[in-house]
């Protein structure tokens, strides 16, 4: 069986943190949980984790889901490696379009399916681990580069640091 790390649990609401510990105390090595977001960089700087699970609302009464998303971008900027899942009661789809467009590994909607939850957070950390080669990840790059250039040879070239016939003879190796 693999091993899937420490996950860290942020909801406000008690029960459904107790809830989430027993379902996934089987699947991950720790499971660590907080009731508020407030510590939870302090926390990711302390120990290490692998996942987080994160609700979108804390603040009483809106339904919004902007909380999580801020709280997203802060776990981004502080450990981009480490893939965050949002969770849920109040989805919609431009709301989970929102969070993945803004970096979310994966969206899951209360209440949920616990065997569905740990096959999703384990997908999520799979893919995580995954490591593609160099030339797929520079192929991947280049194009997006010269996507957003509009086609333009010498800015994406500009744009990677590298010169326009650099550019190009990789391109024809791509091919």
């Amino acid at each position: 069986m693999q091993n899937y790390g420490t996950i860290l649990i942020v909801d406000d609401n008690e029960a459904i943190l107790t809830a989430l510990k027993y379902c996934l105390m089987g699947t991950f090595e720790k499971v660590l949980t907080l009731s508020s977001p407030e510590t939870l960089l302090t926390l990711m700087a302390q120990e290490h984790v692998d996942i987080v699970l994160l609700d979108m609302n804390f603040t009483l009464g809106v339904n919004s889901g902007q909380d999580g998303l801020l709280w997203l971008q802060a776990i981004h900027k502080r450990h981009p490696e480490v893939p965050v899942v949002l969770i849920t009661a109040y989805a919609d789809v431009q709301l989970a379009v929102r969070g993945l467009k803004r970096g979310a590994a994966d969206f899951i909607t209360k209440p949920w399916d616990n065997d569905e939850l740990v096959r999703k957070l384990k997908d999520v950390l799979d893919k995580a681990r995954e490591v593609k080669p160099l030339d797929e990840l520079e192929a991947s790059h280049i194009k997006r580069a010269v996507d957003l250039c509009g086609g333009n040879l010498s800015k994406a070239a500009d744009m990677l640091g590298i010169t326009r016939q650099t550019l190009y003879n990789k391109m024809k190796k791509l091919q």
